[in-house]
């Protein structure tokens, strides 16, 4: 609430924020995805607009604050910044000083691994399997929960939901929360009989100081040493030692005088060549044609594919895919396009859930393990693919719908307003079976078990009852075969088939939505201007430009599913590292270090 009450012009003068502003607004469900280098206060536009216009700073700005910040704060990207900033604030005070006996060096130190949106990702990657990742879950989604009004209506279904989830998981005996916050796990208990909504919200309040405290004072520290190691370890990390080991050596470090220096003037980039019509779902269209055939050229050069009676549990970040030509109730199609828990173009294996089987289904004849590859950073332009085969929306949609998920839900929203119910409903299927996707499929997940069954019987409950059933415009048969196998809390190839057809159901109207987000924003920056259909040429990006842009919404959507949760978080690796020394918050933060790395 504080982040929305907040002049856009005054967040962006904090690079923490932007680093996770940035990583929102390259997610590729919105039409305009616009990037901000704080250093040089310049902003990039994507798709550019027509270089005859010279846009005004002020007006993206209020474009900003209307149209893409109240999402934002719906986000769990939002959730980890408030979370990041809270870590910081005890980095930086006397009572972490005192408590832990941190230098400044070691303050200056640990701020650079935590900051940024990749910085909560190492972090969380730190803990993982741990009980502080109970108490960081714990903490986010309490954090969640006290923002929302139970009494407002609109509200109330997500408060619910959060309620259910916090007693299935943390709030159960046993748990880490409940351990810790004993005394005051007690009151909470009794207080499910009192009638005062804030005698329990002031409880739960309480439980997440607690484990906030926990988190600042136990996990910190040990993360703190864990990035000293690892970055000894990192040819690329010693430039940041060096500078950390010369601020240990003086004992009142002062800060260069640069960075006091005033903001440098917002500007946005201006255009250049750009003479057709500002149209974001042509340009959109465009960069998933480059990634669809950049990858199908790829598949070309591998052995097809591989088929094994026993599959090994793919890599860690990544979660399977299941591909059936043929199940024992009829065909299913293959959805190579399913993002589920990963971002176009990764590589996916596949994991089955421990439970019996068809002969159809154990029959390797009918499985499938689709090698996707992504587009190699190394190749040259004369390699990338032309755009030969036009992309319709439905191509991509499972992509965008993947990445609304970690972007607040704008399409949702839009739904809402035109006053689409039984359309949003559907989405609402859509989204999840996507979150009970990464949860069967990983048993490594903290509390996975309790959660697969209580979102397997949610969906049940919530769209597969008689009374609902029969309102769903899908096919009998694939919503009886989700109940059969969800209310068990078992993973179904049918979920695929559920969502594909969710997707030809929605697709025209997530085109409306691009039209209407484009509208907004030509209203803002180009006032007068009308939004042409996507049927009309605009002007053609070069493959690089292309490739380059598939690349950074690529990014930012695994790292925003990471902290979402419809990711598996990787491994501590060397790349953790890498990032670590290419991240500057001014030039671009997480979302540029990445793109650095890569190319």
């Amino acid at each position: 609430a504080s982040i929305a009450s907040m002049d856009m012009g005054l967040l962006l003068q904090d690079d923490v924020f932007v680093d996770f502003f940035n990583t929102f607004l390259n997610l590729p469900v919105f039409g305009q995805t616009p990037i901000y280098i704080s250093g040089m206060g310049r902003w990039y536009l994507w798709p550019e607009l027509p270089s005859h216009l010279d846009p005004s700073p002020a007006a993206l700005l209020a474009w900003l604050e209307k149209h893409r910040l109240p999402h934002f704060c719906k986000s769990s990207l939002c959730l980890h910044l408030v979370l990041c900033q809270k870590l910081l604030g005890f980095i930086r005070s006397g009572e972490a000083a005192e408590l832990l006996n941190w230098q400044s060096a070691d303050q200056w130190l640990l701020e650079r691994c935590i900051s940024g949106s990749h910085g909560m990702r190492h972090f969380r990657a730190f803990v993982r399997g741990t009980a502080g990742e109970e108490l960081i879950d714990f903490w986010l989604i309490t954090e969640r929960l006290l923002g929302l009004d139970e009494s407002d209506g609109s509200q109330r279904d997500l408060f619910l939901s959060l309620v259910h989830r916090l007693r299935a998981t943390h709030l159960r005996e046993g748990s880490s929360i409940i351990t810790l916050c004993t005394t005051i796990a007690g009151s909470l208990l009794k207080a499910k009989h009192i009638q005062s909504l804030s005698t329990r919200r002031e409880i739960l309040s309480k439980m997440q100081e607690q484990a906030l405290f926990m988190i600042q004072s136990y996990w910190l520290p040990k993360f703190f040493m864990h990035c000293k190691m690892g970055m000894e370890e990192e040819e690329s990390c010693q430039p940041l030692l060096q500078e950390y080991q010369e601020r240990l050596s003086q004992a009142s470090w002062q800060e260069p005088s640069g960075l006091s220096e005033p903001f440098p003037m917002m500007h946005i980039k201006r255009s250049q060549g750009v003479s057709g019509p500002y149209c974001s779902p042509k340009a959109k269209a465009e960069i998933w044609a480059l990634v669809k055939e950049g990858r199908d050229t790829q598949e070309l050069k591998m052995a097809t594919f591989q088929m094994k009676p026993e599959r090994q549990p793919g890599p860690a970040g990544s979660t399977a895919e299941l591909c059936l030509e043929k199940d024992a109730l009829g065909s299913i199609p293959q959805q190579s396009e399913h993002p589920a828990n990963t971002a176009f173009g990764d590589k996916r294996g596949v994991t089955f859930p421990g439970r019996p089987q068809s002969s159809a289904e154990q029959d390797p004849g009918n499985l499938c393990r689709e090698k996707i590859t992504d587009l190699l950073p190394s190749a040259s332009l004369a390699q990338l693919p032309s755009l030969k085969k036009p992309v319709k929306t439905l191509d991509f949609l499972p992509w965008a719908l993947s990445a609304e998920a970690c972007a607040g839900r704008p399409f949702r929203d839009f739904l809402q307003c035109q006053n689409r119910s039984m359309e949003t409903h559907l989405l609402d299927l859509w989204h999840d079976l996507e979150e009970f996707l990464p949860v069967v499929l990983d048993s490594s997940r903290q509390n996975s078990f309790f959660l697969r069954h209580l979102i397997g019987e949610k969906i049940c409950k919530t769209y597969l009852e008689e009374d609902s059933i029969e309102k769903l415009p899908l096919e009998t048969r694939t919503l009886v075969s989700l109940w059969n196998h969800l209310i068990c809390g078992e993973f179904s190839p049918w979920i695929f088939r559920a969502q594909k057809e969710i997707c030809k159901l929605l697709c025209c109207l997530y085109e409306e939505f691009l039209a209407d987000d484009d509208r907004m924003f030509l209203q803002f920056m180009a006032p007068g201007s009308d939004v042409p259909m996507p049927k009309v040429p605009g002007r053609a990006a070069g493959g690089w430009e292309h490739f380059h842009l598939s690349q950074r919404m690529n990014q930012s959507l695994r790292l925003s599913q990471a902290l979402h949760g419809t990711r598996s978080l990787e491994g501590i690796s060397s790349k953790h590292w890498q990032l670590l020394a290419a991240r500057d918050l001014q030039k671009g933060g997480s979302v540029q270090a990445e793109m650095k790395l890569l190319l």
